[in-house]
């Protein structure tokens, strides 16, 4: 039997879909409209992949939306906790939504996997028992960019991203590994899509090359306008801005240009391969970075769950800690702070057919550790 899916609207208690009392109960809060919805679908979609091939009847999934207000997704988990007695929470793609729900749903005894949003705050001295995440700490993979420009020769690199707590990491992260000069340093507004003004900032600045962190929709109007600008600086940029939908809507603006990130199509270990052709097969298109972060997320919580009951929270995390499970990432541990230790990897933007894509070209920053995990006291 598959196990018992709730999809419910964000503007209602009912449910389009009614179950008996599952034995765990897990409550997705994720973004499914507006924009960055793309990210939240594909999260979504990786989640539930795992969760249906694991064909069990003991699991309930309720999902819903977040509409990227953090007001909307705060009455939506207290609801969930609450009201729907969920044991699990998961789902949430930006850090200003994760620092607005992951504290007060973690005090109220609720376990919560973050399958994206990483923000700093919560790896160091606000870090919990009963959250863990599993994509990565937001610094980790802008830290891996910081690094390949100075491999790259970068000397003087013009540096933006969006005001919010996820950008505000990504520019920390970036200037923590990179050794040479700023040309300038910016943040823009969150959910920006007229990039005029930057880019001729970009042009006076006299950088010689370009990093950015803008995600979903922001990403695709920038790199569309930094094309049509007539500046012509090499760009590094992590995954969030040259993931697979996002190329798809770029196009050729898009080739050559190297990011970075902890997942790639192309890995090559057997759960990756088994995960690229069963998403492919249900859905259609090939999986995004937020994808194989859903699909890890869920098959971490089965993982837990062959071994220990929800119920037990002292055995059930243990169990998360564990991670005794198949990543599609390969290697994959927890640091201390319940954040990932991992391999970061330098990908190139190709075409293969009439589909824009990455494939690896370097490993960026092996085995590598969050900087805030020592700040945590567990």
């Amino acid at each position: 039997m598959k196990p018992i899916r709730t999809l419910a609207l964000a503007t209602s208690v009912m449910a389009l879909a009614t179950a008996a009392l599952a034995d765990t109960k897990i409550g997705m809060i994720t973004t499914l409209s507006g924009g960055g919805a793309g990210l939240g679908v594909d999260v979504r979609d990786g989640f539930m992949l795992a969760i249906d091939n694991a064909e069990r009847d003991d699991i309930e999934v309720v999902i819903e939306d977040d509409q990227r207000k953090p007001d909307v997704a705060v009455q939506t988990s207290d609801r969930m906790i609450q009201s729907e007695k969920v044991d699990i929470m998961t789902g949430i793609i930006w850090s200003n939504l994760a620092m607005a729900v992951i504290p007060s749903a973690v005090a109220q005894g609720v376990f919560y996997l973050s399958p994206n949003a990483g923000p700093s705050a919560l790896a160091g001295e606000r870090c919990h028992e009963n959250y863990f995440n599993v994509a990565w700490q937001n610094d980790n993979l802008h830290e891996a960019a910081g690094a390949y420009a100075n491999d790259a020769g970068f000397e003087n690199t013009f540096i933006l991203a969006p005001n919010y707590p996820a950008g505000q990491d990504a520019l920390t992260g970036f200037k923590r590994m990179y050794e040479g000069e700023l040309a300038d340093e910016i943040y823009t507004k969150l959910g920006q899509t007229d990039y005029a003004a930057e880019l001729a900032q970009i042009r006076a600045s006299g950088a010689d090359s370009v990093f950015f962190f803008l995600p979903g929709g922001m990403g695709i109007s920038f790199l569309k306008q930094y094309a049509d600008s007539g500046v012509d600086l090499p760009v590094v940029g992590p995954a969030f801005s040259f993931d697979q939908g996002i190329l798809q809507a770029v196009g050729e603006a898009a080739l050559g240009v190297k990011n970075t990130s902890q997942w790639s199509k192309d890995l090559d270990n057997a759960a990756n391969v088994a995960f690229v052709e069963a998403f492919q097969e249900e859905y259609g298109r090939l999986p995004s970075l937020y994808a194989s972060q859903g699909y890890d997320t869920a098959n971490l919580i089965l993982s837990a769950l062959e071994k220990a009951d929800v119920s037990d929270k002292d055995a059930f995390r243990a169990a998360l800690r564990e991670a005794d499970f198949d990543s599609v990432r390969g290697d994959f541990r927890f640091g201390n702070n319940h954040h990932p230790i991992q391999d970061i990897y330098v990908r190139e933007v190709i075409k293969e057919g009439d589909v824009y894509t990455n494939k690896i070209v370097a490993t960026g920053l092996e085995d590598h550790a969050d900087a805030y995990a020592s700040e945590c006291k567990m």
